[in-house]
């Protein structure tokens, strides 16, 4: 019986080893068939990407309202509140439609275009052609995200960008003026310059410019855009002769605390994932802003003044402001020696420099995020490099970098300025840009709209 058994397991044995070459190709086959079909598969969005990019969105959202309405209302006098507040809003959802029709196909759009209108704009997805549900955008790895959550994302940074001009012209500027400055500002200043920095082909971007979250994008284009239209509708009545104090400080002091939050959004969720970049801007955006918030009121005490609310506030912005270009491009320790460097520039802008050039930026737009996003785009070349504990490899010498740098401030200022003085003009020309003074000395709360915070 044993003998049976060994025979037959030997036959079996036999014909397995001579049937193997046989089954080896097949299944060869079929690995490669599978590896092919993978790579051939479209790229799926990683659900934990997709679910952080449109919590980032919510929270740039909340930066501007309520937490920008909030900042620069509780800053203006009560009789401007409203108004303030109102203009924040109106430009917000302006952009925000502006950017579905045309602004993102001009800034990221699928059609790029060869020599040099293409360092400048894109093209072909006006209206959001040929984007549905299953479209995806790449991110900065192999990663991608759902393309409507990169949209939306993305749109809120117009919007808070167009946003935050109205703090240099504030309880000045008509409605009805800002309502028509805003969509020829974005179309020939932001979506412009967003193109150049962050796009591939972009100017800015070709030439190795870091601006992790818009120090160029944001800041330096809008403060410096406030500052001239400020300049074109001429100081606010009785400045500076007259007191101007902030009426509420505790609506600013709100809003700052909204910003703040807010801001992680729009810092940590310019990684576009959910990983350990987004971890480095996140505790970046922690300690630059508690430094410069802190340095602010140290400088005021050494200048003979009291550590105030409103030195706490400006310095919480200034600090936001310096680190969003380095916020992926810079480790803690760098993150804090900007927020302390910007703060105390912008300081000296805001307590020295404004008085003695005479300009009436009201609620400081040029001075906090104008200075502060230039402090902070020139201070990531020496924050980014290895030896400050920035994620650099050092492939890119100091002095090297230090001019990229310098060149995408220098193009974002005169974009800027060229651009508004342009958008200024032609509704100075057409409605006009300032109230009568009637309105002023009432209030736009109720010229413009008919209505008082308080009662």
């Amino acid at each position: 019986m044993n003998r049976i058994i060994f025979k037959a397991a030997a036959l079996m044995t036999g014909a397995a080893l001579i049937a193997a070459p046989a089954f080896a190709a097949p299944v060869a086959d079929v690995a490669e068939a599978v590896a092919t079909a993978a790579e051939a598969a479209p790229a799926v969005p990683n659900p934990g990407n997709n679910a952080w990019m449109m919590t980032s969105t919510i929270l740039v959202l909340l930066m501007i309202l309520p937490g920008l309405a909030l900042f620069y209302g509780g800053l203006t006098r009560s009789k401007n509140m409203l108004s303030t507040m109102t203009q924040i809003g109106a430009t917000a959802c302006l952009a925000m439609l502006i950017w579905v029709m045309w602004g993102y196909s001009l800034a990221f759009g699928d059609t790029t275009y060869e020599g040099t209108l293409g360092l400048f704009v894109s093209g072909g997805s006006y209206f959001l052609s040929g984007t549905d549900a299953s479209s995806t955008a790449a991110t900065f790895t192999d990663e991608v995200i759902s393309k409507y959550v990169f949209i939306s994302f993305q749109m809120t940074f117009a919007a808070i960008t167009a946003a935050l001009i109205l703090g240099a012209t504030a309880e000045r500027m008509k409605f009805s003026a800002v309502m028509a400055f805003v969509p020829i500002w974005l179309t020939i200043v932001y979506f412009p310059i967003a193109h150049m920095v962050w796009a591939g082909g972009g100017l800015l971007f070709e030439d190795g410019a870091l601006d992790f979250a818009g120090g160029t994008v944001v800041h330096i284009n809008a403060g410096v855009s406030g500052l001239v239209l400020a300049y074109m509708l001429g100081k606010r009545r009785g400045y500076p002769s007259e007191p101007m104090p902030p009426h509420s400080l505790v609506m600013t002091m709100i809003g700052t605390g909204l910003l703040w939050v807010g801001w992680f959004g729009f810092n940590a969720g310019s990684a576009l994932e959910a990983d350990g970049s987004a971890g480095l801007a996140m505790i970046n955006t922690f300690v630059a802003t508690a430094a410069g918030a802190l340095t602010w009121m140290v400088i005021e005490r050494a200048a003979g003044h009291k550590g105030s609310a409103l030195g706490f506030c400006s310095g919480v912005i200034a600090g936001l402001v310096a680190v969003t270009p380095a916020a992926g491009n810079s480790g803690p320790f760098g993150a804090i020696l900007l927020g302390v460097i910007a703060s105390a520039v912008c300081y000296v802008f805001v307590a020295k420099v404004k008085a003695k050039l005479g300009y009436d930026d009201s609620l400081d737009a040029f001075g906090i995020h104008g200075v502060g996003g230039i402090v902070g785009a020139i201070g990531t070349a020496v924050v980014y490099q290895p030896f400050l504990g920035g994620p650099g490899d050092g492939s890119t010498a100091l002095g090297t970098q230090l001019g990229v740098q310098v060149f995408s401030v220098l193009v974002t200022i005169g974009w800027a300025a060229l651009g508004t003085l342009i958008a200024g003009f032609l509704v100075k020309l057409t409605i006009g840009l300032r109230v009568d003074e009637e309105s002023e000395v009432n209030g736009l709360d109720i010229s413009e709209h008919g209505e008082r915070a308080y009662n």
